[in-house]
């Protein structure tokens, strides 16, 4: 009788391992209770006894959680093919509706937000396209999120990655940007040479009013052509006959 006892604890324990499971969620996760097929409660980080043969726990990641949506060809407003990629972020705020409600939440919400910023792009031209990428991106936020709310995922930002242009397109833009460049070039010299000019005549003109100025500033000048005295000469003339010559 008390070999047998051993035994019947033995087989007490081995009942108990096939009908009970030690199951762990973690912190960021939670576990939709499945009992026989229904949906009876969802688990809280920690430690928790299921029954295998009629629970079933399906773990679910409550972090945020980044969703890539693939190059979409777009045509735009102005009828310009571009080629626009995007990057979702995502967080399932109700595990119970993301398990119920979808199949796969994450493909669902990756295909729902691709056909929405081929719909949200296409209404924008190129111009306004490369320069309102946030503008876009919070539209393109408010439709996924707006389908996405009973799915039980929340749609934290939405952001433009890459707007691939064509070759053609690329080219004139770099066109337009070189002419552009040139013309700013070319009005900054002309404003330089306006700016050069009048400080010279405003310097004429100070020169004039002193007695001798010009010829002062002219020797200077003459000082500055060259260092090596003998490839100068000067031939100096008496200011008066200058004044002379000038007047006949």
């Amino acid at each position: 009788m008390e070999e047998t006892i051993p035994i019947f604890i033995a087989i007490i324990i081995f009942v108990l391992l096939c009908v009970i499971r030690i199951t762990v969620i973690n912190q960021y996760e939670r576990g939709v209770v499945l009992f026989m097929g229904k949906y009876s409660k969802t688990f809280k980080p920690g430690v928790h006894l299921i029954a295998p043969i009629f629970q079933r726990v399906l773990k679910v990641d409550i972090r945020t959680q980044t969703c890539d949506i693939p190059p979409q060809e777009v045509i735009t407003k102005d009828n310009v093919t571009v080629k626009v990629d995007a990057v979702v972020y995502m967080r399932v705020l109700n595990p119970d509706k993301a398990v119920l409600e979808i199949a796969n939440f994450r493909a669902a919400t990756s295909n729902f937000a691709a056909a929405a910023l081929r719909d949200v792009t296409g209404n924008f031209e190129l111009d306004e396209l490369l320069g309102k990428r946030d503008e876009i991106a919070d539209q393109l936020k408010q439709i996924v999120d707006t389908q996405t709310d009973k799915w039980g995922i929340d749609i934290e930002s939405v952001r433009l990655q890459n707007i691939e242009l064509p070759s053609d397109m690329k080219r004139a833009m770099a066109k337009q940007a070189e002419a552009e460049r040139e013309r700013r070039a070319a009005i900054i010299s002309a404003e330089g040479e306006k700016s050069a000019a009048k400080a010279v005549a405003d310097a004429a003109a100070m020169l004039n009013k002193i007695p001798g100025g010009m010829n002062i500033r002219t020797l200077q000048t003459l000082e500055k052509i060259s260092t090596d005295p003998s490839q100068k000469t000067v031939i100096l003339l008496p200011s008066e006959l200058i004044s002379k010559i000038s007047k006949k």
